[in-house]
């Protein structure tokens, strides 16, 4: 699947208002074929657009539909899809491994956090669950 067909998959919406600062959480288990499922996670603080839930989704299985050599590569691919598309104040993106797929380790997950020049929010993000 090229680029723009696939960041294309990602729908957006005006901010209902983008004076404040929130936080959306949205997620999905997406079947990673014949090894389980890849949980991932997306939370940021919008600015003027805001994802469609359901275009996530959609995005999210096109994007189980593919080969990943790696969970880094996934993260970093979903971060930039939603860099660009949805211009957040603050983003974070989580992708863990399908069960079966750990490598005879416990974990393996992946957390990136990427947010506008100049933007920063602690009392905010102090409130938000690490992990």
């Amino acid at each position: 699947m090229d680029l723009m067909t696939r960041r294309g998959l990602l729908l957006t919406e005006a901010n209902p208002d983008s004076r404040i600062d929130y936080v959306i959480t949205l997620g999905e288990h997406t079947p990673s074929p014949g090894r389980g499922e890849t949980a991932v996670g997306l939370r940021y603080v919008p600015d003027k657009l805001i994802v469609d839930p359901a275009s996530l989704a959609r995005y999210l299985r096109a994007l189980s539909g593919l080969t990943w050599g790696s969970l880094e590569a996934l993260a970093v691919t979903v971060r930039d899809d939603v860099n660009n598309e949805v211009v957040p104040r603050w983003l974070q993106v989580t992708v863990s491994a399908p069960e079966g797929q750990r490598l005879d380790l416990g974990e393996h997950s992946v957390m990136l956090e990427d947010r506008q020049p100049r933007w920063d929010n602690p009392a905010l993000l102090s409130r938000l669950r690490r992990g």
